[in-house]
Order: structure tokens, then sequence, then C-alpha cells
């Protein structure tokens, strides 16, 4: 009886399964397995014995503490860029970008890619989803018509492969990698085994030849990058290019960075020229505030190594229904409903028959667990229907105790709040304020008997 090759590749991590199961034993993912013929496999599943000449092959050790120079990085010109990179692009490093359709993507890396041309990168942009002519009128729509970049519209990876060796430039962009296929495989292109093999190919080119190769990935609707996850684990540095459509700023944020600090953010404003640096992104997340209202906190955080001053907003009214409703943008919905848990328990506040909605101005999505008072005294404040100071910024985390822990990096927020004329600040106990008055609180319910007192 003949062999069947039909095998079952799970789509989110490559899994390579003999039959098809609903469930993924390798990452746990449901109903994500698809049938492919055994020559779209992914490289590895059905790979040859090595060679006797690879079996005979020796492995190179070398010393750890042998000296070895910093490389040099390329700087693009575009400082929020470098800044996330680390300071520059470092030759032979392969990096992902990932963003929603539309949400500049390409337009970045247009820019960047003409900066380093004009200061004499030898720099390549492929597209597998636009043609030429498209490329050259966004160049010429950006004022970068007369940059020496070298475009191509392909799709097929061998030929990209010899178009790049034969050129051997410092940069390369690749937009996009679910564009690309193998005559290698007969999977169609998108699929994780095209996916896998061309990332893994071009990432191998970048550290043999010692090319910067730039990745361009599509993004699923939960905001991951398409395709599997061992991608993300094969590049060098890992950027998610965020924002709303409803804002006119865009944000990229450094998730894996083998060569700088990760959770690092540089802010863009989109304007008719193209992407424009925000060298002060505090001042325009707060921009436009207006008189001291109630259920609104600054909240002084920082991200990566910049601290960024952004406005959460709360709101508790009686719940129209029989269920209260939660709605939460730009926070953890789950640290939400502790901090509601927190307050109820620990300070006699009920929440259980109001609604409460929670918004963070600007569309910046908030991560660290330091805006936990802020966040505290915006329901507190909308609770008790009275305004916080408007001079007045919050920091600090809160434990299921009621006790508020002291957060790091705390002289760098309470700089930045005074250099944008905040004067107050609640804070845990044992911060200095650095030209900044600090409201030391030691549990949450200090802060409820402060703002009570605020009120009366």
């Amino acid at each position: 009886m003949a062999r069947s090759d039909t095998v079952y590749v799970c789509q989110s991590c490559g899994g390579v399964h003999a039959k098809w199961a609903g469930r993924c034993d390798a990452c746990g993912s449901w109903n994500t397995l698809v049938e492919e013929s055994g020559a779209s496999a992914p490289l590895g599943s059905n790979a040859k014995a090595p060679s006797r000449s690879t079996r005979r092959s020796r492995l190179e050790l070398v010393d750890l503490g042998s000296a070895t120079e910093d490389p040099k990085r390329f700087e693009t010109g575009l400082r929020e860029l470098d800044r996330v990179a680390g300071g520059g692009l470092v030759p032979g490093s392969a990096i992902l970008v990932g963003g929603d359709p539309g949400i500049g993507k390409s337009t970045l890396l247009l820019q960047a890619v003409a900066q380093l041309a004009k200061g004499g990168a030898k720099s390549v942009y492929v597209s597998g989803e636009e043609a030429a002519d498209q490329v050259r009128r966004r160049a010429r729509r950006l004022g970068l018509a007369d940059a020496p970049v070298a475009l191509a519209a392909e799709t097929s990876l061998e030929v990209i492969l010899d178009g790049l060796k034969k050129e051997t430039p410092d940069i390369a962009v690749i937009d996009s990698v679910q564009t690309l296929w193998s005559d290698q495989l007969a999977a169609a292109p998108g699929t994780v085994a095209q996916v896998r093999a061309c990332a893994q190919e071009l990432v191998r080119f970048a550290k043999k030849k010692n090319t910067i190769i730039i990745l361009v990935g599509h993004v699923t609707k939960d905001g991951q990058i398409a395709g599997p996850r061992v991608v993300e684990h094969m590049v060098d540095a890992v950027l998610y290019f965020e924002g709303e459509r409803s804002h006119q700023f865009r944000i990229l944020r450094a998730v894996k960075n083998r060569f700088g600090p990760t959770d690092e953010i540089g802010v863009f404003e989109m304007a008719d020229a193209g992407l424009q640096e925000v060298a002060n992104p505090s001042a325009l997340f707060l921009d436009g505030r207006g008189e001291a209202a109630s259920g609104a906190a600054v909240f002084a955080g920082m991200e990566g190594t910049r601290p960024v001053l952004t406005e959460i907003q709360a709101l508790v009214a009686p719940a129209a229904f029989g269920t209260p409703r939660r709605a939460v943008v730009g926070w953890d919905s789950g640290r939400l409903a502790m901090v509601l848990a927190v307050l109820e328990a620990r300070c006699g506040l009920g929440f259980g028959g109001r609604d409460v909605y929670l918004n963070v101005a600007g569309g910046l999505k908030i991560n660290e667990p330091a805006a936990d008072l802020a966040v505290a005294a915006a329901l507190i404040s909308s609770f008790l229907d009275t305004p916080l100071p408007k001079e007045g910024v919050a920091f600090g985390e809160i434990s299921l105790s009621g006790d508020v822990r002291p957060v790091g990096r705390a002289d760098a927020r309470l700089k930045e709040a005074a250099k944008l004329g905040f004067n107050r600040a609640l804070a845990p106990e044992g911060v200095d304020g650095a030209g900044v008055t600090v409201d030391a609180v030691s549990t949450v319910q200090a802060l409820v008997r402060r703002l009570g007192q605020d009120a009366v």
C-alpha cells in the first residue's frame, strides 16, 4: 500500500502532524491544522539524512573572552527609529516589522532606506505587494525621489536572493515576507511552510553577507504577526507599529531586540509629507486637556527608558441594565477588575451596580503595573464626582492587600512631570520629589480619605 504524503501543519506554530486533530499538540491552539502535501511541509520535517561530508565537519569553538569589536551602527536619520533600534541598525541583523494594514509600515521604511541611501549606504527596497511605479509615486509624494534607492517588484525568493548576492547591499527591505514563495516548496505563498522557509533563508543571507534585512509582516486580528511564531525567534529584533486610525500619531514599539532595550517606543505623527518625529510625546498626549474634571488623572509612566505622561479617563455611572458593563481602552481589562475588587473589598466603594469605562487618552497602550494608582485615583474621582488637581500626576502599584508599592525610575517620572509644569504627585512612600510636592500614599484607604477631603 502506498504511503500518503499528506501532513497537517499548524498555522500558528508550524508543528507537523501525521493526522488531523482539533488541537495542536505543540502550541495548544485549536482549529489551526491545515492539510498540506508532504512536499509543502516545513523544511526539516522531511529532511534527508546528513551526508558523510556533513557528519565529518568539525565544530569550531572560540574563547568566550576573546576580543570582539562593537559593531558600527547605521543611523537612519530618524531619531525615533534609531532610539527603538538601540542607537541605530546593526550590520548583519534581521529585523521584523509588523503592524495593521495602512498604519504606515511601508512609508516609515521607505523614509529610512532613503535617508540611509543619501548618507552613502547601498540600499535596496523589494516590494512584493506593489509595483515599482507605485513605490516611486510614494517616494515622490514624500520628497524622496532623488534618493539612490534600488527598487524591485518581485516575490520569488530565489530571484531576490540572486539579486541581493550580486548587489551586496548594506540594507535591504522586503515588503512583505507573507508574499514570498520558493519553488522548493509546493505550498502557496503566505502559508506556514513558505513563510518559515523564506524567512530562514533571508536571515541566513543577512548573517553571511553582513547585510541588514528588514522584513515586513502582516498581523492577525489579535495583533500578532501572521505566520509561525518561530519567525520571531529567528530574527534579531521585532518591532510593532501601533496606532489608531482616528489619531494622527503612530507608535513604534520594540518587543524584542538583541542589540538594544525592549519595550522602547518611538512616536511619529502622520502628516502630508509622511511620518514626522515627535520629540516630546508627553506634550502630544496631554495636548487639548481642558479644565479639571472628575475622573481624569495624569499617569507618569515609563516606556522603555523614556518617561511618558498620559491622561487616564474614568467614568463610573449607574448601570442602565441588569448587568454592569466594564469597557477598557488602552489598558488590561484583568488589571482593571483587580483594582475594582481592591477598592470594593478594602475601601467599601460599591461598583457592583455601576458601569465602569476606562480610557487612555491618545490611543497609547499601557502595560506596566505602575498605572494602578492613577487608575484608582481616576475611578475614585469619578465615583465621588470630585476632580483631581489639574497640576498633579500619579504613579504606583497596588497590591491585593490594598498597599501601594514603590515602582522603578521614580526620579525620571517626577523630572518629566516638573518639565511639563506639574508640581504635585500622588506616589508611594519613600519617593523624593525633584521640584515636585509628593503626597505620599501608603494604602488605597489613605487615597480615598485624601480625595474625600478634597471633595468636602
